[in-house]
């Protein structure tokens, strides 16, 4: 209980106060969708994430993280949709973001139809946006603080969120931009209620070494800028073999490195296994995750 306090007054301060720190997304080059509503549609056919992620010690109210999402493309591929819940835990706070996503989609070649393996070659530019609701509750009373008021209770609250991102892709070159909740608290009930409005911008570039694209480079940086908080940035390179293995390792602005894995067991599953190395030695310790991803429809 006392490891509970604890993450519940460093991370989060007064009871009487809503904050957010937001996840990073160490699955961002792998289902863009789940920071960028632009994403939705882009795929040939509809795209199924699964996502967790957490610290390797086993601390009570160390954060953690879980992500579901699906998209598919509508109307030949101009228009998509998609939905997703997040779900992120730390101390004695839970913030769950459940969203309806569209986008829209202008594509400058003529080519119609494509197989997903050729995705990659799309010159295109997308916008995308998401409403959805926030839910942000406080389970105060398993502090077990007696004698005072400000913890008599538990505080829930819903909160309608808007966000909006765009995509532009050509060739093997792609950079995006979104901004999950534009609006912050201000639709909020509580007055002093104080919300996050990160922003998130990412770009990389996908090198083919072979003549049938089926080993590929692909270089990337994610950036991310949340009021109050110092700007992070993640730097990967993954390479992937005949479109059925992958490796890749990065660096981390906030002091650490990233490692990941990962397999395509099967036509149109993939799955990716990633571990982050905190370079100065973490109180919760390492990070990392799995994500699991399953396309269909496709023709």
């Amino acid at each position: 209980m006392k490891q509970v306090i604890m993450w519940f007054f460093v991370f989060w301060g007064s009871p009487a106060v809503f904050a957010q720190q937001t996840p990073l997304f160490a699955e961002y080059d792998y289902n863009p969708f789940i920071i960028n509503p632009a994403y939705a549609g882009m795929a040939a056919g509809s795209v199924v994430s699964l996502s967790h992620q957490r610290y390797t010690r086993n601390i009570d109210g160390a954060p953690r993280s879980s992500a579901m999402s699906i998209h598919s493309p509508l109307s030949n591929g101009r228009m998509g949709l998609g939905a997703a819940i997040v779900d992120d835990r730390i101390g004695v706070t839970t913030v769950t973001d459940a969203v309806l996503a569209y986008s829209y989609q202008l594509f400058f070649d003529l080519k119609r139809n494509r197989p997903y393996w050729e995705m990659y070659d799309q010159h295109v530019f997308s916008f995308g946006v998401t409403a959805g609701m926030k839910r942000l509750h406080e389970n105060l009373l398993e502090l077990g603080v007696d004698d005072d008021p400000a913890f008599a209770d538990n505080l829930s609250e819903m909160i309608p969120v808007v966000g909006a991102g765009f995509l532009y892709n050509k060739v093997g070159f792609y950079i995006g931009v979104s901004i999950p909740n534009l609006l912050g608290g201000k639709l909020a009930s509580r007055n002093n209620l104080n919300l996050s409005t990160p922003v998130y911008g990412y770009f990389g570039y996908r090198f083919f070494t072979d003549l049938y694209k089926e080993n590929m480079i692909r270089p990337s940086v994610l950036v991310k800028y949340e009021k109050g908080a110092p700007v992070q940035v993640d730097m990967n390179l993954a390479v992937t073999f005949r479109n059925k293995f992958e490796v890749g390792a990065g660096y981390r602005s906030s002091s650490s490195v990233n490692f990941l894995v990962g397999l395509y067991p099967i036509e149109r599953l993939r799955v990716i296994y990633h571990y982050n190395v905190g370079l100065k030695r973490p109180v919760l310790g390492n990070n990392h995750g799995l994500v699991l991803s399953y396309a269909f429809g496709y023709e």
